[in-house]
């Protein structure tokens, strides 16, 4: 098989490696490491040359947002495609970027462009994009668990939905800060960016709730790798928890990477350790119309890197499982 050159920058974070290693076992493709940097270590130094010399299809941005906003635009002049897993591109306007990163976009006029690469939601736009804005962690699990509901229109909007969201240290990235210690993260467990996280947008714009509606917290746990979200909300009705199972086995019926628990099951960190899987599990109570939702993934899988080369499979027209199951 005639396999396609895709190129990584980053691939020495967590995220980045982890694209690199499922990369290394499909049929299709062959990885080049690149670096931006003159120490970074890469095996090809960064630059529009190496790009065309190296002949790249498509490259994969696992670098901090204000990185991927000047490397990306260089790639897409060079007629090569961009997944891009940082924030840089997943807000659409240049004043929601603002607010939520704290920062000037460079490059607006891309925002309206990117593709949101949840599948799930955005297939067929991702399918024809020459740039894909890799979705956060957290909105991966919560948007995948909410829009099905919100569609369906069961949630008493007014009462409020509480997203309580627990993530493994990889989740924060490879660069060590004052949080992430070992002496800070062992047996604790604490929360952050409350009210302010900046994967909340997200969440906002591909499950239709309002900001007013929606309480989000994440929170870091001591383990490595792993996010699991509880959902709390109202049922507009006395709702069984086979109905809302029934939802989403409706919604996700021919989507391979969703897997819906029965009646009285819920999902944990280990049932998605190392796999491109979203598990999600339901529980009700009719008569107080109290739902909760457990959703479950691998933050460096269908979080970060394992989305990644699935959308990679949309734009290639490889099999959307590729190397993924």
């Amino acid at each position: 098989m005639h396999k396609v050159r895709i190129g990584i920058i980053g691939h020495s974070g967590y995220s980045g490696a982890e694209v690199v290693k499922i990369l290394r076992r499909h049929p299709g493709v062959e990885p080049v490491l690149f670096d931006h940097r003159a120490d970074g270590g890469g095996e090809v130094a960064w630059s529009r040359e190496a790009l065309r010399e190296r002949k790249i299809v498509l490259l994969f941005l696992a670098t901090s947002a204000e990185v991927s906003i000047k490397l990306a635009p260089v790639a897409l002049d060079q007629g090569v495609k961009v997944i891009d897993l940082s924030g840089a591109f997943r807000l659409r306007t240049a004043e929601n970027y603002r607010r939520w990163y704290g920062a000037e976009h460079g490059r607006p006029d891309l925002l309206a462009e990117a593709a949101y690469g949840l599948p799930e939601f955005c297939r067929e736009r991702i399918r024809g994009a020459r740039l894909v804005a890799n979705p956060g962690c957290y909105p991966t699990a919560a948007s995948l668990a909410l829009e099905p509901l919100v569609k369906a229109g069961v949630i008493e909007r007014g009462a409020g939905v509480v997203c309580d969201a627990k993530s493994g240290v990889s989740g924060a990235g490879k660069r060590p800060s004052a949080k992430t210690h070992f002496s800070e993260v062992a047996e604790n467990l604490s929360a952050y960016a409350v009210l302010e996280h900046r994967h909340v947008p997200e969440i906002l714009l591909h499950t239709g709730i309002e900001e007013s509606e929606l309480s989000f917290t994440a929170q870091l746990l001591p383990v490595h790798r792993g996010i699991l979200e509880t959902i709390y909300f109202r049922a507009n009705r006395a709702l069984e928890a086979g109905e809302v199972i029934g939802i989403y086995r409706r919604r996700y019926a021919s989507e391979p990477f969703l897997r819906i628990y029965p009646d009285g099951k819920l999902p944990d960190l280990h049932a998605v350790a190392h796999t491109n899987f979203c598990d999600i599990g339901v529980k009700a109570d009719p008569a107080s119309r109290r739902v909760v939702v457990a959703a479950a993934i691998d933050n460096l899988v269908k979080g970060a890197a394992g989305q990644a080369i699935q959308n990679m499979n949309l734009v290639l027209g490889f099999a959307e499982t590729e190397a993924l199951l």
